[in-house]
């Protein structure tokens, strides 16, 4: 396993990618962290996707015309651009969700059955304890394993 080097964030240039970081409230920045729930998108994603709708808009490894073939490639480049910046060994490695609660009960269905077991205990800090977490708990102990949560 190779080692990476990890650069310290420029916290500054990333609130930019925001716009919603760059509105005062109350006179003051608005620091959001509420992000569980509706996490802000950087505007070069909420303009990909306009464009995205406006163009490109079409099925994805399901038709035979020219613009899906297009999106099916465009979809794969993704995939491996993911895959490359989380050091993944292969795409197969990396599985789209429509968000945190469909990723957080598809990792309770496939590893949790695979792994929790009968006294197997399962904790979380109480800032993360929401209803997509408890579901996945709950998804996870179809083998009857404990839930535990500290704060």
């Amino acid at each position: 396993m190779s080692e990476h080097v990890l650069t310290p964030l420029d916290v500054a240039k990333i609130r930019k990618d925001f716009s919603l970081l760059s509105t005062p409230f109350h006179g003051k920045p608005l620091h959001y962290l509420d992000s569980a729930v509706s996490g802000q998108m950087p505007n070069v994603v909420i303009e990909r996707m306009a464009h995205y709708q406006r163009y490109e808009h079409t099925n994805v490894h399901r038709g035979v015309s020219t613009l899906s073939q297009e999106a099916t490639d465009r979809f794969e480049e993704a995939r491996e651009k993911v895959r490359a910046f989380l050091h993944a060994q292969s795409i197969k490695q990396i599985i789209w969700t429509r968000g945190t609660t469909e990723a957080l009960n598809l990792v309770a269905q496939s590893w949790g059955r695979a792994n929790i077991k009968e006294g197997d205990a399962k904790i979380a800090a109480s800032a993360v304890q929401n209803c997509a977490l408890a579901r996945a708990f709950s998804a996870a102990s179809l083998a009857a394993a404990a839930s535990s949560f500290s704060s």
